[in-house]
């Protein structure tokens, strides 16, 4: 006698279930963190479904498009069927005048609160686990639904895009500034990355020692008339200059012609112990000067000027602590 009623009350969990999964999943792919997804896709040991959840995301379009049909499936065709097999059952017992509205109005309210609102919340909370979890079962169910989602596509061809990932600098300084409040990453770290990208608003005009306070010496002056300089004067590198005004012969580090001096070897010039040097143009931007450095044993630049004038010289340090934030520049 209440068998209706008990199959009424199981098709009625089946449909807020079915509506309330779908919600639940597409808010959850939704708001994932791609980037966090591509990482665990990347790892050599990837979490279980990580792989198939990166193909799926990156196919947000697909993905969205099988997930709204299951919905509404469940929504509306759940609802139609209910509302129908309702009605057989509550007239059978001839309450279906008080009972129909009644039934009407719950299910609105339970689709609404139960399949959508509170699993839409529980998905964008748990989206990573629920995403992880439900990759392989989505992909499943795409495979059935192929025809109809490629029938959609071919009618809304917008849909096929694939969802690139993409950022900018600003972007990436709110991700630091915002792991830092949340402890995910440390202080010093979030303003690493931000001078990171401060580099390429910076010059070797902006960083490099002037040539008014760079230590120069004489190509063929003897370094027994230089001692007393080089036992004063503390700078690691020395420019050497030639009889021109801007004519750079090299550079020479301090602590060979130190050596040189100690070794009896006086008569030497600087321009005997003294390096090739590398030119590099004033303008340049300093994310590039800091990679030309990787293969340069001293890790020192000439800089000049358009006219190939000698106005400084920039090391590795200089570039290096703007990073570490020891020097303090403005963009």
């Amino acid at each position: 006698m209440h068998s209706d009623l008990i199959t009424l009350i199981v098709l009625i969990i089946a449909v807020i279930t079915g509506s309330a999964l779908c919600s639940g999943i597409e808010a959850a792919y939704l708001t994932v963190n791609p980037l966090r997804v591509q990482e665990l896709a990347a790892r050599p040991k990837p979490i279980n479904g990580a792989r198939r959840l990166a193909k799926l995301r990156r196919q947000l379009g697909r993905t969205l498009s099988v997930l709204v049909i299951a919905n509404n499936g469940f929504n509306i065709f759940g609802s139609l069927m209910l509302g129908g097999y309702a009605s057989f059952v509550f007239e059978n017992r001839e309450i279906s005048a008080i009972a129909m509205p009644i039934f009407s109005i719950g299910l609105t309210i339970s689709v609404i609160m139960l399949g959508e609102i509170l699993p839409k919340s529980i998905g964008s909370r748990l989206a990573l686990p629920i995403s992880l979890t439900s990759a392989p079962f989505l992909h499943i169910l795409g495979l059935f639904m192929r025809p109809l989602v490629l029938l959609i596509e071919h009618l809304l061809p917008s849909i096929t895009t694939e969802n690139e990932l993409n950022t900018d600098e600003e972007e990436i300084r709110q991700m630091a500034r915002l792991g830092s409040q949340q402890g995910q990453i440390e202080a010093d770290e979030a303003a690493m990355i931000a001078k990171v990208f401060q580099l390429n608003d910076l010059t070797a005009r902006d960083l490099m020692k002037p040539r008014v306070t760079v230590p120069t010496l004489h190509g063929s002056a003897k370094l027994d008339a230089l001692r007393s300089i080089l036992l004063t004067n503390s700078s690691n590198w020395w420019v050497v200059l030639g009889e021109g005004v801007d004519k750079v012969l090299g550079l020479a580090k301090r602590e060979r012609l130190l050596t040189a001096l100690l070794q009896g070897r006086g008569e030497l010039t600087p321009a005997d112990l003294s390096e090739e040097v590398k030119f590099v143009p004033e303008m340049i931007r300093t994310d590039k000067l800091l990679s030309s450095f990787q293969d340069d044993k001293n890790g020192v630049r000439v800089v000049v000027d358009e006219f190939g004038g000698f106005v400084g010289l920039i090391g590795a340090q200089s570039v290096l602590e703007v990073l570490a934030g020891w020097r303090q520049q403005s963009n």
